[in-house]
């Protein structure tokens, strides 16, 4: 029996051998196209052409803009979405504050630091306002000093009526201190930096506050819950007050200028001193300090003790600005560590003689209501 033989009934293309290869994967059953996925997408690509780039370009950016309108439109809208959610927290924030200061006057420690970076106005002192801040940092202070140091309990009724009045009291000094820091401004009067250094170093030197800084910060922190830079704030609020007052005070230099010149003359120290002395202690006796003054003696000014101290027996000093009076002293001798003294003192007039004109011409108004503390 003969066998055909199959490859004979093929039927080969006449061309060459590339196309008997693709004659054989055509007629070949079940036999896979073995062209490259490459190939084929290449092949499937548009011809570009310089005629048709711009149109082929249009194409492009069209398919594009599906996808980057929508991401852009998201953004705006975050961005939107974002600033509404922050403008409405910061009304909120200063609905909240306003709530706790002008209704309910809380006098919390984050209301006080909200206070020292926002301006919120507690009063109005002529054309000046008056900061919640400084109220609070007046009120503060003392509230702290009566708790840790009288032992108050404001929760009790004394303790309420205290607290109303120490309210009205640190509302009256803050008032009053942009009055004088209008008098101040009228006048060029100012408190140096060096002032205060030197009055805090004169009052170390005589240890009234401890004699170092550590000292110091320990009895401000103990007592009015102070650190130094906030008495370094108070001191030069009180030297302003009181050079104000002696600069305006003219009679008070006048009869002080007119003491010693007596002195100087020659009249006896005690007989100006009766005569002309506002101590009256002392000026019945000479002007003679009851008790021999130490460095560290706080019933007498630390102006005075400091020239007590600077004087040989038998001198008398010039006049000495001692707070809110004018002072002339004089060593009558040493005694170990301390000084046989007298003094005849000038008072001033207190700073309400000056701020009242400008109360009377330009009245104050508060943005609260405090109680009544009687």
């Amino acid at each position: 029996m003969k066998h055909k033989n199959p490859i004979k009934k093929l039927r080969l293309p006449k061309s060459g051998p590339t196309s008997l290869a693709h004659a054989v994967k055509r007629r070949l059953p079940g036999r896979k196209s073995s062209t490259n996925p490459l190939e084929e997408a290449l092949t499937s690509l548009p011809r570009i052409t310089n005629e048709t780039v711009a149109e082929h370009r249009e194409e492009v950016l069209s398919s594009a803009r599906k996808y980057i309108y929508p991401l852009q439109h998201s953004r705006d809208r975050i961005i939107k979405v974002s600033v509404a959610l922050f403008v409405a927290a910061i009304v909120a924030f200063f609905i909240y504050c306003g709530l706790a200061l002008y209704k309910f006057q809380t006098t919390s420690a984050f209301m006080y630091e909200v206070t020292r970076v926002i301006p919120f106005p507690i009063a109005k002192s002529g054309s000046q306002y008056v900061s919640y801040e400084s109220y609070l940092f007046e009120l503060r202070h003392l509230t702290h000093y009566y708790e840790t140091q009288q032992k108050e309990n404001f929760s009790t009724k004394s303790g309420a009526l205290r607290l109303a009045k120490l309210k009205h009291d640190s509302m009256q000094k803050v008032i009053d201190d942009a009055y004088v820091k209008q008098l101040a401004e009228t006048n060029n009067i100012s408190v140096s930096s060096r002032e205060v250094e030197d009055q805090i170093s004169l009052v170390k030197s005589q240890n009234r506050l401890g004699s170092n800084d550590q000292m110091l910060g320990d009895v401000l922190k103990q007592f009015w819950g102070w650190s130094i830079d906030d008495f370094q704030r108070e001191l030069k609020s009180q030297l302003l007050s009181q050079k104000v007052a002696s600069e305006l005070d003219t009679g008070s230099h006048a009869r002080a200028a007119n003491a010693l010149a007596e002195i100087q003359g020659g009249t006896d120290f005690g007989a100006v001193a009766a005569k002309t002395s506002d101590d009256p202690t002392t000026k019945d006796k000479g002007g003679q300090y009851p008790a021999a003054v130490s460095k560290t003696n706080r019933d007498v000014p630390p102006q005075a003790v400091d020239a007590l101290f600077k004087l040989s027996p038998g001198q008398t000093s010039g006049v000495i600005e001692a707070g809110y009076a004018l002072e002339i002293v004089k060593n009558i001798k040493l005694t170990g560590d301390k000084v046989e003294g007298a003094h005849i003192m000038f008072k001033l007039q207190p700073i309400s003689t000056y701020i009242a004109p400008l109360k009377s011409e330009h009245k104050s108004h508060q943005l609260i209501k405090l109680d009544n503390p009687k």
